[in-house]
């Protein structure tokens, strides 16, 4: 173990000196190793095990004042600053914030691990909590800001320092998802009779574990009357020029699993780079690689308020890159303007 750990070190050392603006997920992707891993073997340097007290030490995290939260899954980065406000997180399997800024839903049962990390960059020390999955992946990380409270940052890490600060992380491969039920031995009339009966999008989730189907499957075995329409990928950036252009609040929507993070209001700031799609606003940034969107559906479900409509967006694999919201609550009707976006931008790009 001694020998794997400094082997590690020592690659993580090296690649650092070649390429020195690597990010570490890119450099465990070339090591061969989970991003977790790759962190640990920095333990009693620049840091610093936590105690897995993970719904404690979020509730600490209201303290720190302005920060900035970032949820990523492999195609999508998610950054939105604010306070950490009104948290649910006495629920041992599922937690929320739901505040105007930081808008977060938790599942915590596959969470694994925690660092405080201080980081140097260009722009001096960066501080951050950063959680881990099972196997390795960061499910969230919360950086602080100029104008965060670093006190309080140094007292949760003294509070929750682990005894353990060994340079080595054990990680455990994902499950492999389930095979979906063939088309055949699904019960279509009684899927497609609960979603033409849904009362909240919520209850969406239940009817498809109930029926036991795929998340993209659910959408091929959709009822009629457009309640889900295939559409072209560049309908994502569609929607995104269109509702900048007539400054329409969304809800953007990514998780990875163990966490989903949201950002609700107007985009402007619209930026490409090498192939991604960036929103560069103030407060809210996202990062995704448009080229890696392989299907993009509109759907609809019924609700008490009326219809709702998303965009989702799924990779080659069928896993979930971004969902995209018009602005609402319960008890208020979709906005007008998003469903016109929806429709114009179905309209030009259904398959």
């Amino acid at each position: 173990m001694i020998t794997v750990e400094h082997t590690l070190q020592q690659q993580w050392e090296s690649l650092k000196k070649e390429t020195p603006s690597i990010r570490i997920r890119n450099a465990a992707k070339e090591l061969g190793v989970s991003e977790v891993e790759l962190l640990a073997t920095e333990c009693g340097e620049n840091v610093v095990r936590l105690r897995p007290e993970f719904a404690n030490i979020l509730k600490e995290v209201e303290k720190f004042g302005k920060v900035m939260a970032l949820t990523r899954n492999e195609f999508a980065v998610h950054e939105r600053k604010g306070v950490y406000l009104n948290s649910h997180l006495d629920n041992p399997h599922v937690g929320m914030f739901v505040g105007e800024d930081i808008d977060l839903r938790i599942f915590l049962n596959n969470w694994d691990s925690v660092f405080a990390v201080r980081q140097e960059t260009k722009a001096g020390e960066r501080f951050s909590l950063q959680f881990f999955s099972k196997s390795g992946e960061a499910t969230h990380k919360i950086f602080l800001l100029p104008q965060s409270n670093y006190q309080l940052f140094e007292e949760l890490t003294e509070k929750f320092i682990d005894q353990n600060q060994f340079r080595t992380q054990e990680v455990t491969p994902p499950k492999p998802a389930e095979a979906e039920l063939p088309d055949s031995d699904i019960d279509l009339a009684s899927f497609q009779k609960g979603w033409v009966n849904l009362k909240d999008t919520h209850h969406f989730f239940g009817l498809v574990k109930k029926h036991k189907v795929g998340r993209m499957q659910a959408l091929r075995l959709a009822p009629e009357g457009n309640y889900a329409v295939k559409v072209r990928p560049v309908a994502f950036r569609k929607c995104i020029e269109l509702a900048s252009q007539t400054e329409t609040p969304i809800m953007v929507f990514v998780g990875n699993g163990n966490m989903i993070q949201i950002h609700t209001g107007k985009v402007n700031k619209i930026v490409d780079a090498m192939g991604w799609f960036n929103i560069m606003d103030p407060d809210f940034n996202l990062h995704l690689n448009q080229e890696e969107i392989a299907h993009a559906w509109i759907v609809r479900k019924p609700t008490t308020d009326g219809l709702v409509t998303a965009l989702e967006c799924y990779d080659s694999e069928g896993k979930q890159i971004v969902q995209l919201f018009g602005k609402r609550k319960p008890g208020i009707p979709e906005l007008d303007a998003w469903k016109e976006i929806t429709r114009e931008v179905e309209s030009m790009n259904s398959l």
